[in-house]
């Protein structure tokens, strides 16, 4: 070979190992390196790539440096973020806000990557993760979740138990002529009916698929006791109640007859504003003193449900023919074909737009007997937010006379 052929050859040699030398060196697509490549002859090591000024353009602008390939599990679990070094023109949806126009540049550390305000970047390890910055405090780390502990729940009349959950249920359990198991949680607990032939382990399979359900619902019932034993009253003077949706403080005031209200005055922020004086004696016993007051709440319910009830069957065009005040534990009314309705005396403990709910709605019963869709629109067509006050029947805890 000739000089001339010898020096086309060690051409050909020069410009294959620079064409080697760029894409080992240039921006590579799925590739995971333990250290960042090294920089093109005349580049700083803190200057991205395609800011070199002796480099030749890169075939894709935006391509990453290196991408470090993580394994994808079918789980809701977080997977790991890929350690990536974006070009600059991009943002990722795991950075941070780009910076402001004039902001002063956090200094680079490795090829195109800033380092985070607690950490620095270790040398000998390229791009690998960065440790602790001297006199930065370490992250903090979550502790351990705490369960909550077991609780017990029992029906007084429990024949069988079943762990739900990692918590004892204590059920009554009845067999009866049925089709299916019935689930009922109540202020006792929870009471399961069967059919006869339904074996035992059917039935704590169908406690376990609804094991959810029954415990919240055992969580609120005992919610509400607490609720109930709180709002007991202590029958004496000074004692409060709710009525009309406000409270009222009970005076025993032997100079008057009866029970007298004084809610004159507007009174203080945060201080009731009405007093029902008593007429009894500072010696008065307990039972005395709740007579004397649930007697005169019987007498302001039928005084109210009378006004109500006339108010709202001339706009429903009904006729009431009977009114009874009922003490039912249960039920806040009920009413008949025949023109009778009876409401409970308690009502008189909520505000007016629950009493003018109750009252609209035994009335619409005198129109349609049912709870139709028909019937819904009787109730809509007097009380067009009856929803809320519905609401409040459910929510709201009333005092105890116990």
């Amino acid at each position: 070979m000739g000089a001339r052929g010898r020096t086309a050859a060690a051409d050909v040699l020069r410009w294959v190992r620079g064409l080697v030398s760029g894409l080992v060196s240039g921006p590579v697509s799925g590739l995971s390196t333990d250290r960042a490549p090294d920089p093109w002859p005349g580049e700083s090591p803190g200057r991205p790539p395609n800011q070199a000024p002796n480099r030749p353009p890169d075939p894709w602008p935006f391509a990453v440096t290196a991408v470090t390939a993580a394994p994808v599990f079918v789980e809701s679990a977080p997977m790991a973020r890929p350690s990536l070094a974006p070009d600059r023109r991009q943002l990722s949806l795991f950075d941070e806000a780009p910076t402001p126009a004039g902001a002063p540049a956090a200094p680079p550390a490795g090829r195109g990557v800033v380092p985070a305000a607690d950490t620095a970047p270790d040398p000998a390890a390229g791009t690998s993760p960065a440790r602790p910055r001297a006199g930065a405090k370490p992250p903090a780390v979550p502790g351990p979740a705490v369960a909550a502990p077991p609780l017990r729940f029992d029906h007084p009349r429990a024949q069988r138990r079943v762990s739900l959950d990692g918590h004892t249920v204590g059920y009554e359990f009845r067999r009866g002529k049925r089709r299916s198991i019935g689930f009922v949680v109540g202020a006792e607990g929870l009471s399961v009916s069967a059919p006869r032939w339904v074996a035992v382990q059917e039935v704590e399979q169908a406690l376990q698929a609804k094991a959810g359900w029954i415990l919240r619902k055992l969580h609120e019932q005992r919610e509400r006791a607490d609720r109930l034993q709180a709002a007991r009253i202590e029958w004496r003077d000074g004692t409060s109640l709710p009525f009309l949706g406000d409270t009222v403080i009970v005076v025993l005031d032997p100079r008057v007859t009866g029970a007298v209200l004084n809610a004159g005055g507007d009174g203080l922020p945060g201080v009731a504003r009405m007093t029902l004086h008593v007429g009894l004696p500072q010696s008065a016993t307990q039972a005395q003193i709740r007579e004397a007051v649930q007697s005169w709440l019987q007498r302001q319910a039928r005084r109210i449900f009378e006004s109500r009830c006339e108010h709202f069957a001339q706009q429903l065009g009904v006729r009431v023919r009977r009114l009874s005040i009922s003490s039912a534990a249960t039920r806040w009314g009920s009413a008949s074909a025949d023109g009778s309705v009876r409401l409970n005396w308690r009502l008189v403990h909520f505000a007016m737009p629950v009493i003018d709910y109750v009252v609209t709605h035994e009335l619409a019963h005198l129109r349609e007997m049912n709870h139709s869709s028909a019937f819904w629109e009787v109730v809509r067509s007097v009380l067009p937010d009856y929803e809320r006050s519905r609401g409040a029947l459910r929510t709201e805890v009333l005092p105890s006379f116990d």
